[in-house]
């Protein structure tokens, strides 16, 4: 299976797990999962009598460090809400002191350019802006969101499928027909402006073979990753989205093909049986560079996590 990540730089972002901002233990357990990225969650994951502790919680574990090479990003509440603006003078307040700051924050409810502009006003210096595409009015104004990437920290889409559903009134099924459309546009505009692109979530912890189709889905659609909401999911859709060994291979001798001074100035091979044109000559840099990047990224989890393990 494949990663046709087509990001400036390579990042993995194969997996990204919500855990809930209000579980103490589960902050604690992200430090030692395998997950890409961390989405330390202050919004839907919390009762709304539960928020402030939650959000106490989420600081003070950033605070505490220890999340190694993977990607922290919290999800604030809706900037029309009572807790949005609390939530992000409380990370801005962070990124003053010691510890680890998240990464990025990621804002929901985003629908028009407008919502961006005043998400930006209120974001942390230095952090980068991922948005939540959740509602109809998103995928309406999908390319101009994404236009606003070339000057604003904008860098990352997360599909919110459950939300858009509801607003639209939609059944998910297998399969996601409803959706497709959606999808399929925010692909396109994230690619359109080199933003990163995450699939939404599976509810149904328990159906594994329908995640691992569902994952298989949003690889081959374009997303970078997915959403996930439980531990279990994360080894399925790590595997899904990354290249295989014999991806791999075929990237490596599709490349050194075309360095190759005896094939200098030809824009067709022959590689491995496979006509082969400079296109997949950009894929499979693509799929080395993700590639690259996973295996420095879980060399840098493992030195972590025995640097932690050592007396």
């Amino acid at each position: 299976m494949s990663s046709q990540s087509s990001q400036k730089t390579a990042t993995p972002r194969r997996s990204a797990l919500y855990m809930p901002g209000a579980n103490a233990r589960a902050l604690e357990k992200a430090r030692t999962l395998d997950a890409d990225c961390l989405l330390l969650d202050l919004e839907d994951a919390v009762a709304p009598d539960a928020k402030t502790q939650a959000r106490a919680q989420v600081c003070a574990a950033l605070s505490h460090g220890g999340y190694g090479a993977r990607e922290v990003v919290v999800r604030v509440n809706g900037l029309d809400t009572p807790w949005g603006r609390d939530d992000m003078a409380a990370l801005a307040a962070l990124s003053e002191g010691p510890g680890q700051c998240p990464h990025g924050v990621l804002v929901p409810k985003i629908s028009k350019v407008e919502d961006i502009d005043a998400a930006c006003a209120q974001l942390p210096a230095g952090l980068d802006l991922w948005i939540m595409i959740e509602t109809p009015g998103a995928i309406f104004n999908i390319d101009a969101l994404a236009a606003r990437a070339r000057n604003t920290p904008l860098t990352c889409f997360v599909m919110g499928t459950n939300d858009l559903a509801k607003e639209m009134r939609a059944t998910l099924v297998p399969g996601r027909a409803p959706l497709i459309a959606a999808l399929s546009l925010s692909v396109l505009a994230a690619r359109q402006t080199g933003l990163a692109v995450l699939d939404g979530v599976f509810n149904d912890i328990g159906d594994t073979q329908g995640f691992v189709a569902e994952c298989r889905q949003g690889m081959e659609m374009g997303f970078d990753g997915k959403t996930l909401i439980h531990p279990s999911q994360l080894a399925p859709c790590n595997a899904a989205f990354a290249p295989d060994a014999e991806e791999i291979e075929q990237a490596r001798s599709v490349v050194a093909a075309f360095d190759d001074p005896a094939n200098a100035g030809q824009g067709v091979l022959k590689v491995n049986g496979k006509m082969t044109e400079l296109l997949h000559l950009d894929i499979a840099r693509q799929r080395l560079a993700i590639a690259e990047a996973i295996a420095r990224r879980a060399n840098a989890m493992q030195s972590v996590d025995a640097a932690g393990d050592a007396p």
